[in-house]
């Protein structure tokens, strides 16, 4: 990570604090927001009941009886003179905002009391807000009435209470309301928050504090201590310098010291004994590399192999999936008309494959080159190889003998792929038939061979089954199918060209995926005989 980056990285402490922090404006934002909406409710549900109180008052005052007189003549006797100094007192004792008395005449409603207004009597109620016309409306048909806070253009915020007059057939002829100004409730409500708030700060800033303190001696610090323990640890083992960490808080910071003391001193173990694998491994990659230049020396690789014959050409490649492969090619003429050819694969792989190869090859050369056929010599050394094989390796063998002069040929096949053959002018087609057992599996086991015959432009093509079953990323085989699409791309192409256009169809097929097996190939093309 790079130097700006790690200077970005903020510590435990600040993101605690951060958060504690956070956690106090949250605390007090949520308690004074609840404390607020308390106390509002209460204060207006008490307002409300002392308006709705002064309202009920004045209407057991009022003789309704007389409503309708006064709307009619317009003229005001004593009883009218008492309700309105009844009005204009209360106004003055309980600190309202608009006082009044009003009745509902058609689609009007009409003054019959006003505080502070003697000259009211008769005059349109127009001063309603649509909140007071809608809560009047619903008075007088019935409804229960709440105490409504609303905002008007003549009054500005104040509430609402309304009370029936009735007369003595008990039907509503007016409606008293009471108006007690807003404003100061609200104020008083917001000097309530602010205390209230002031104190919920206080408190959480001094419960954070000693909270944060208590924190930063249990936990902040052993981990500060901690993390400059572990920073060091690397250094710390180059210089010798054991783990050492002063931590002592009884709960898992401490066992979580302990064990990196432990990890150090497992650590510092790990090493010593990675410093001697390293040691060996490289000693074993170095004999491994003497041993894959061994392997690789011992299988033809000079091409073309007869230069001065024009009758054949022949080229053949392997592939190691490990750094000493267990497959094996071979070609040699066993004399100057007759051209051995062997393709084997030994089960296993790395050195003990390598090991089996090189026997199996050996046995296999000697056994030709003394005149033995392709199923004696298959015999003899699936004896030799048989004999004490505690391992139980085996491995499989494609072997023939051609006559250059003829152009027959006499293959032997045990346990092997089956090879593909292309006539002059054709494409390459697998010759399938019956083979015998691999070689090593069990003494005396018999080896049959069959006869052939290749013609002047006749191709042949011999494998390990590392070419079909070469595995994609999907765990999908090469198969057979696509490796004679990849033969038969260029069919008359020479020996070399066959193998690359091979190789280059498994390539692009598993892509990426990792090589499990050997890929070994031989490609033999007959001529004209010389």
């Amino acid at each position: 990570m790079s130097k700006s980056k790690q200077g970005k990285k903020r510590t435990i402490r600040g993101k605690f604090i951060g958060a504690l922090v956070l956690f106090a404006f949250i605390i007090s934002l949520g308690a004074s927001i609840i404390v607020d909406t308390v106390y509002y409710d209460n204060q207006v549900y008490e307002t409300g009941e002392i308006a709705f109180a002064v309202a009920r008052t004045t209407a057991n005052h009022i003789d309704g009886d007389r409503i309708q007189g006064y709307l009619d003549t317009k003229e005001k006797d004593d009883h009218y003179e008492e309700i309105q100094n009844l009005i204009d007192s209360n106004v003055d004792e309980f600190g309202l905002q608009h006082h009044y008395v009003f009745a509902p005449v058609g689609n009007e409603y009409i003054y019959i009391w006003d505080a502070g207004e003697s000259s009211a009597l008769g005059v349109k109620a127009d001063d309603l807000s649509d909140e007071e016309l809608k809560e009047i409306q619903g008075l007088l048909k019935g409804e229960p009435q709440g105490f409504n806070i609303s905002l008007t253009e003549k009054y500005g915020l104040c509430g609402t209470a309304l009370e029936p007059i009735f007369n003595s057939e008990g039907k509503i002829v007016a409606v008293v309301g009471v108006d007690f100004p807003m404003p100061a409730i609200i104020q008083m409500i917001l000097m309530f928050s602010l205390v209230v708030t002031g104190l919920v700060v206080f408190v959480t800033i001094a419960g954070g504090s000693l909270f944060y303190h208590s924190i930063k001696m249990n936990i902040i610090r052993p981990i500060e201590k901690l993390n400059k323990a572990t920073g060091e640890m690397v250094s710390n083992i180059d210089n010798d310098v054991e783990f050492n960490v002063n931590i002592h808080t009884d709960d898992e910071l401490e066992t979580l010291a302990e064990s990196f003391g432990k990890m150090d001193k497992d650590l510092r173990t790990y090493i010593r004994d990675l410093e001697k694998v390293t040691a060996e491994k490289e000693r074993i990659g170095a004999e491994l590399n003497v041993a894959t230049k061994i392997q690789a020396d011992m299988l033809p690789r000079i091409f073309p192999p007869f230069p001065d014959r024009k009758d054949i050409d022949l080229y053949a490649s392997m592939t190691p999936a490990k750094e000493v492969g267990g497959d094996f090619y071979d070609f040699f003429l066993v004399d100057d008309d007759h051209l051995a050819l062997v393709m084997a694969d030994v089960s296993g792989k790395g050195v003990p494959a390598a090991l089996f190869m090189v026997i199996a090859k050996t046995l296999i050369k000697n056994c030709l080159l003394t005149g033995d056929s392709p199923a004696e010599a298959l015999s003899s050394t699936n004896d030799q190889l048989a004999e004490g094989n505690e391992s139980d390796m085996f491995v499989t063998v494609w072997l023939a003998v051609i006559d250059l002069k003829t152009g027959k040929g006499m293959a032997a096949n045990a346990g092997h792929e089956h090879p593909a053959i292309r006539r002059a002018g054709g494409e390459y087609e697998l010759e399938v038939y019956r083979h015998s057992v691999a070689v090593a599996t069990m003494e005396g086991m018999p080896f049959k061979e069959h006869e052939f015959e290749l013609n002047p432009g006749d191709s042949l093509f011999v494998y390990t089954d590392g070419v079909a079953e070469a595995t994609s990323a999907d765990n999908e085989l090469f198969g057979t199918d696509r490796m004679l699409t990849a033969l038969n791309s260029e069919p008359d192409a020479l020996p070399d060209r066959i193998l690359e256009n091979v190789m280059n169809g498994i390539n692009d097929f598993v892509k990426e995926a990792e090589q499990f097996d050997d890929i070994t190939m031989l490609c033999f093309r007959y001529n004209e005989p010389k």
